[in-house]
């Protein structure tokens, strides 16, 4: 798998997020495409796509090819996306807790205030000796997040009695392949969406999902299919926050034209995954 890294079901919606006005920016059906052409979608290098909790944010990561990658937003403001914004975030990778008011990024996390976000905080021991890429939520607070490794260990952290557990690995059904990294965790749980390389799949990284069975444990990992997966390294998945879309990316550093785009699709299909 080549690594992104150097350039840097539907489960059931939040009740209070807002719908947003998915028109302007050209919704899928049940064929993948790019997202959001000549706005996020362009001829560079775009990856690690993430809506904010209320849809009218969007974050992702863009690298000109030759230049360092900078991190973007884009906000829906009066009718229209905004022109995509240069940010900083910190080391790691994007994600807005399912309440809006925690963006977790790598390692740290930033508190939604009256200004914005608050300046990065550390998540403290064990989590800042970890090399996380990306760590995911749920609405009970578990957290899911993977390393920065080839192998790559996926851990789960839930909360009891208001006390945070101790990570602990998922068990091999989940910790398989190489390159097993990028984990997002419905926000009820119902399942959990990551990437890998493993034997039987389409060539470069592939999209895996597994479903919570009523005993509590995780269903077999299977391969989303070839609506999200191909030969090349397809990744990072995720639902929006409505359930309605799957967002995810394919990446291509090999070819002559090197390409990363993040694509959406209608989420419908991973129902059927279930069977």
């Amino acid at each position: 798998m080549t690594a992104i890294y150097l350039i840097s079901a539907c489960s059931k919606p939040t009740a209070s997020a807002p719908e947003m006005p998915y028109t302007v920016l050209q919704p899928p059906g049940i064929v993948a495409a790019p997202f959001a052409p000549g706005l996020v979608s362009t001829n560079h290098l775009e990856v690690e796509g993430a809506f904010g909790h209320d849809m009218k944010t969007f974050y992702f990561l863009r690298q000109v090819l030759g230049e360092p990658s900078s991190n973007y937003v884009i906000h829906y403001r009066n009718g229209a996306w905004s022109e995509p914004e240069e940010i900083t975030t910190g080391d790691g990778e994007v994600f807005i807790s399912p309440d809006g008011i925690t963006m977790h990024v790598g390692n740290h996390f930033r508190d939604r205030t009256n200004g914005g976000w608050s300046e990065p905080k550390s998540l403290g021991a064990p989590y800042d000796t970890i090399p996380i890429m990306r760590l995911t939520a749920s609405r009970n607070g578990t957290y899911v997040f993977d390393e920065r490794d080839e192998t790559g260990t996926l851990r789960y952290s839930t909360v009891i009695d208001g006390e945070r557990q101790s990570p602990q690995p998922f068990s091999e059904v989940i910790n398989s392949g190489e390159w097993t990294a990028h984990p997002f965790i419905a926000p009820d749980e119902r399942y959990l969406i990551w990437d890998s390389e493993r034997d039987g799949g389409f060539g470069g990284g592939d999209l895996y999902i597994s479903f919570r069975q009523d005993d509590g444990s995780w269903g077999p990992a299977i391969n989303m299919g070839d609506r999200v997966n191909d030969e090349h390294d397809n990744t990072y998945g995720s639902v929006t926050p409505d359930g309605k879309y799957f967002l995810f990316q394919t990446i291509d550093l090999d070819s002559e034209t090197p390409s990363a785009n993040i694509l959406w699709i209608d989420a419908s299909f991973i129902e059927s995954l279930k069977q």
